[in-house]
């Protein structure tokens, strides 16, 4: 992302919107640090946890920018999940939805990466925010079936399953969603960000979409699908075969709103929208940055 669309994407962020000089303080300030301190950094995220952060963790440090990154999804999580639930957080990277469940809400959470680098980002956000009982951490890909696949490893948050023409790569061990919940209890939440395999993924998953629990899905579809041939309004028509409609939520408002289709980017596929919406209304109010949702 070069600067100019970097700072545009900062300066109408929802929660910066108002608090625009402070956000691009907020960037000056960071940008400044990394370059006389190379060392991480610990963030307060919410008012209950951190995230460690250094330079060039592009997911991580558009928290520190801009309160939640990824806004409506991470807004929805907090106001959506309970203490009693288990969230699934597939693609996990370095943690930032698996500290919101585990460490703001108190949920449990089966938190998934593949990338050993990453991983150890990801345990460090567990320690660091004490909820290593609260979390079951898995340093593994998901897919169809159980193997080895071959994986990036020097992209951050865009890190995915290799094509035969990339470099740079590593292989890792690959299980099913359905084999890892096995040993677990019926999760409400997934939250799949895996870089286009998501079709992969649900193709593992048959029996934890349809579990009665499981009430919603953050799902990334945006188009990265196509380099390994597959065609994201399949996955779509997937979902809603298995009574998951798409949805977007405003996090201010508390508002969730029927769309025919997915989005560009993360879409939230809900099934029993009435209990969701209950859930949504009931939840408590938290501070980000200088805002209340």
């Amino acid at each position: 992302m070069s600067l100019v669309s970097l700072l545009k994407f900062i300066t109408n962020h929802p929660l910066n919107r108002n608090h625009k000089i402070k956000a691009i303080s907020r960037f000056a300030k960071w940008q400044i640090n990394t370059r006389l301190n190379p060392y991480p950094v610990v963030y307060s995220y919410t008012d209950k946890t951190k995230l460690i952060i250094q330079r060039s963790m592009t997911g991580a440090t558009g928290n520190l920018y801009c309160g939640l990154h990824e806004f409506n999804d991470m807004g929805f999580l907090l106001h959506f999940l309970r203490r009693d639930d288990l969230f699934v957080d597939i693609g996990a990277n370095i943690g930032s939805y698996t500290v919101l469940a585990a460490g703001h809400v108190g949920a449990s959470v089966v938190s998934i990466e593949p990338v050993p680098k990453t991983f150890e980002h990801l345990q460090n956000n567990i320690s660091i925010n004490q909820v290593a009982n609260k979390v079951v951490a898995y340093n593994l890909a998901l897919g169809n079936e159980k193997g080895q696949i071959s994986f990036t490893s020097t992209l951050d948050t865009m890190n995915h399953v290799a094509t035969a023409s990339e470099a740079n790569t590593i292989e890792v061990p690959v299980d099913t969603l359905d084999a890892i919940m096995e040993k677990e209890k019926e999760p409400v939440l997934l939250k799949i960000d895996v870089e286009g395999f998501e079709t992969n993924v649900l193709k593992g998953a048959s029996q934890t979409l349809s579990r009665k629990n499981l009430k919603a899905i953050i799902i990334e579809l945006n188009g990265s699908g196509a380099k390994y041939g597959y065609d994201e309004r399949l996955l779509h028509e997937k979902l809603l075969e298995n009574n998951y409609h798409p949805y977007q939520y405003n996090p201010f408002e508390r508002e969730l709103t029927a769309i025919d289709t997915f989005g560009t980017h993360n879409t939230i596929y809900i099934k029993d929208p009435a209990f969701v919406r209950e859930r949504v209304k009931e939840a408590d109010k938290l501070k980000i940055l200088d805002n209340w949702i």
